[in-house]
């Protein structure tokens, strides 16, 4: 195994990794449910340097070189999610809006390919059954929705009894 040979294996693991990316992406937030995009691409392209590792379809070094440029491409895209500066919205996407002061957001359901039905499916499993109590409900960019409630339709605590 030459150094050329391990160059292409880090090229080729790293082209993988930005096609998968762009796919997973491509293909929406509820796709890759509760993982953000990048804990999906990594868990899939792992898994699969393995497994030609264990059964001895690639040279281990191959394979060590394959899981260091996975790992550090994943390293970087933390960092730069994490340094902002745009690249988060860029690498894991925006949160969508699909319901806002009681109206579905059509746009917004577009964009995440879910229908009425669906919509009310996940308001309903956050304890929602009337679309009129939501401030505003997202898709989060790890493809779960999140739901806040209009004030008024807020659970009664103990603060507001006086009794906190």
């Amino acid at each position: 195994m030459d150094a050329h040979e391990l160059m292409m294996t880090a090229l080729r693991a790293l082209a993988v990794y930005v096609l998968m990316l762009v796919v997973i992406r491509a293909l929406g937030k509820r796709t890759v449910g509760n993982f953000a995009a990048f804990d999906l691409l990594v868990a899939l392209m792992l898994g699969e340097v393995v497994d030609e590792m264990i059964y001895g379809d690639v040279a281990f070094a191959q394979g060590v070189v394959a899981i260091l440029v996975v790992a550090a491409a994943q390293y970087g895209n933390s960092w730069l999610s994490y340094w902002d500066h745009g690249f988060d919205a860029l690498l894991e996407g925006k949160p969508t809006p699909i319901v806002r002061d009681g109206e579905m957001v059509v746009e917004g359901m577009r964009a995440e390919r879910i229908n009425a039905r669906g919509v009310m499916h996940e308001l309903r499993l956050a304890g929602i059954d009337d679309i009129g109590e939501v401030k505003l409900a997202t898709i989060e960019v790890d493809g779960v929705v999140s739901v806040i409630r209009q004030d008024w339709a807020e659970p009664l605590t103990k603060r507001d009894l006086g009794k906190a």
